[in-house]
């Protein structure tokens, strides 16, 4: 695949490997036969080849490309055998990425003389590498490594276009699975489509479009502009984009975006504005029913004075992941990690490490809403030659393993970044200008294989109201793993419709606390086997019941040891959550209470029941809670709240609660 994202292209322009090769080489070596120094005679003897060459190398340092290969395929159009006008039309053509274009003239050099110019050895298999030809590549390569001086600058990077061959030639005899689908003209048209994002039950998508700016409404000129549209997937396809209009959109350019994984929050990319931080910065905006918020810049330390761009927010909304030019790079480009403290501030940034970046180009990251994987594009790691996409997974310890690169033809030795996983893990979505699209690039999708599929995420989605009046609340969601206390996902419901959307990991055992202010928040214990996404997701709607005398709250996190009053470190989350409700509510009193199933005798579970209380209970003087606001009671199986004659049912019973005594 082949993307032809103008945004990020514009970006990487301004870190391209400079022109102007032959000169630089020149100047490390004088003695090297001139192509464009005074007083050194030409190869050729037409002096109208000779002027065409003086007007092309003039019109090269002035950077006027199109001049200069004008006036060169004048010189060699007189005299095929002016090897100084091919090297030079071989170096314009490269220095612009026209790999292809540069090959022929590289070939003239070393056909009329291999020692006039002997790193077109290197620049011949760096074109060839950079347009597929991976055998002919390392040939050349090999050539130049036979004739050049270990002293040489290029010979470090001549090792390393050979180990890019090498990978490349394995790759392609070794192909992974690859089966791009186009989702049609709803979409996708004439014009180009790129930087796709996906909220977590994948049924709205939020991409960039990029159009002539003479079909922007009020605005004149030539150029073009870039603008978010959005799709929603209903009844099996995708609703036809829409323009997401003002505020978000402007008379700029805005891209590079991640969506929030219920879809509320979105990050992205605007260069020059007014009051930016750097040439181009990060961006957010909040979504509140149908409505999204004026975006705000965060400023330092989140952003710099350098380049920021191609943000990606984590499941949890609290960590975002960038590339940057910053200080402390190790290359032109580099993914940094910031994540969102207590305060609402963004940290300073953090470099991602040596593992990941490299001396080349990172860009383009993706966290999977499973906050373990991550993929990103790179040409530092051994790859098909230009941009690949990795991916990466966090190890027990924290540490993020050594990339992988995601294979042949997703890969290509053309550029390939920004792709996206959906969190059921098996759809990848991308741009690409492949032949058969509308227009430029059209977005794809495809299953990627299961080696690269990050762990797949489920989702629950539902609607906060209010127990007594069915009111919509905005409520905060908060999903932890039970085992470990880790905090998976923090979100609010929406603040007009009360609905929400929770990424759930599957195969963990989860706590999910739902709370409001003026209310008693609500617990749920549960575990996922399945991944639901697109049609049948888990539902769930919350009923919050108002801070009233009475009304009582199930303890759904809270674990005993077997046939005893001894909490289990897994409790602690719950433990907490209810410290924080009573150091929130001073005025609150409640009754802990125990309950247990029918089997075993009242006389052996009345007292287990009333110790199993007093443990929870415990808890809360033991961190600063006044004992007089607390009181226990042991009910046994005198208050079931399910028929004792299943599994399920004994489990529901075996509980314990809370109950409101006094405000």
């Amino acid at each position: 695949m082949q993307p032809t994202a103008t945004f990020f292209f514009a970006l990487m322009e301004w870190f391209r490997f400079p022109g102007l090769i032959i000169l630089c080489w020149l100047s490390l070596a004088p003695g090297m036969p001139a192509v464009a120094q005074e007083g050194r005679e030409l190869s050729t003897t037409d002096r109208r080849a000779g002027q065409a060459y003086e007007q092309a190398w003039e019109a090269y340092r002035l950077y006027d490309h199109q001049a200069a290969i004008a006036s060169l395929e004048r010189a060699v159009g007189r005299d095929d055998r002016f090897i100084e006008a091919h090297l030079l039309l071989a170096e314009v053509h490269f220095s612009l990425g026209g790999y292809a274009e540069s090959i022929p003239s590289f070939r003239q050099v070393i056909a009329l003389d291999p020692g006039f110019f002997l790193p077109a050895f290197h620049y011949l298999g760096k074109a060839l590498l950079r347009t597929g030809h991976y055998a002919e590549a390392r040939q050349q390569l090999m050539r130049f490594l036979e004739v050049e001086r270990d002293t040489s600058p290029l010979v470090e990077n001549t090792r390393d276009y050979l180990a890019r061959c090498e990978f490349a030639i394995k790759a392609i005899d070794n192909p992974v699975p690859f089966e791009p689908v186009n989702p049609g003209r709803a979409i996708n048209s004439a014009d180009q489509e790129y930087s796709p994002a996906l909220t977590a039950d994948e049924q709205t998508l939020i991409f960039t479009r990029k159009k002539q700016r003479a079909e922007a409404p009020g605005i004149r000129g030539g150029g073009y502009y870039e603008d978010f549209y959005i799709s929603h997937f209903l009844q099996g396809q995708w609703t036809p984009a829409q323009n997401l209009g003002p505020p978000l959109n402007t008379a700029g350019n805005e891209g590079a975006q991640s969506l929030s994984a219920d879809g509320r929050q979105l990050f992205f990319t605007a260069c020059n504005r007014p009051g930016g931080v750097g040439s181009c910065d990060i961006y957010y905006s909040n979504r509140r029913g149908n409505t999204w918020s004026t975006p705000v810049n965060p400023g330092k330390p989140l952003n710099s004075e350098a380049w920021d761009s191609q943000p990606s927010i984590s499941a949890d909304g609290r960590t975002l992941y960038f590339a940057s030019s910053r200080e402390g790079s190790h290359g032109p480009m580099d993914l940094w990690v910031a994540t969102l403290e207590e305060d609402g501030q963004w940290s300073t940034p953090t470099n991602m490490g040596a593992v990941i970046n490299t001396g080349g180009r990172e860009l383009s990251p993706f966290i999977h809403p499973d906050g373990q994987t991550l993929y990103f594009a790179s040409d530092g790691h051994p790859g098909m030659g230009g941009l690949d996409i990795f991916y990466t997974r966090r190890n027990e310890e924290g540490e993020w393993t050594a990339p992988v690169n995601l294979g042949y033809p997703v890969n290509t030795h053309g550029d390939e970044f920004a792709l996206i996983v959906g969190a059921g893990g098996e759809t990848a979505w991308f741009a690409s200008d492949m032949e058969g699209g509308y227009g430029g690039s059209d977005l794809y999708t495809f299953t990627l294989y299961p080696q690269a599929r990050p762990r797949p995420v489920s989702y629950m989605q539902g609607v906060v109201a209010d127990s007594e009046t069915g009111r919509p609340l905005e409520a905060g969601f908060e999903l932890i793993d039970v085992e470990s206390g880790e905090p998976l996902q923090s979100s609010m419901s929406d603040a007009e419709d009360g609905s929400f959307l929770v990424p759930i990991p599957t195969g963990r055992d989860l706590a999910l606390n739902v709370s409001k202010d003026g209310y008693l928040f609500f617990s749920e214990h549960f575990s996922y086997a399945d991944v639901r996404t697109t049609v049948s997701p888990h539902h769930r709607d919350i009923l919050l019941q108002p801070l009233r005398e009475g009304h009582s709250v199930v303890l759904r996190n809270v674990f005993f040891e077997t046939a005893s009053h001894q909490l289990k470190s897994s409790s602690l989350a719950e433990l907490e959550k209810l410290l924080g409700f009573m150091q929130e509510n001073p005025g609150v009193q409640i009754e802990v209470s125990g309950h247990t199933d029918n089997v075993g005798s009242f006389e052996y579970n009345q007292p287990l029941s009333e110790r199993r209380a007093r443990s929870v209970g415990d808890f809360l003087p033991a961190h600063g809670i006044d004992p007089n606001r607390i009181t226990y009671r042991g009910y046994a199986d005198t208050h079931p709240v399910a028929p004792n004659d299943t599994e399920e049912g004994r489990a529901l019973n075996r509980r314990t609660e809370f109950r409101v005594t006094g405000l």
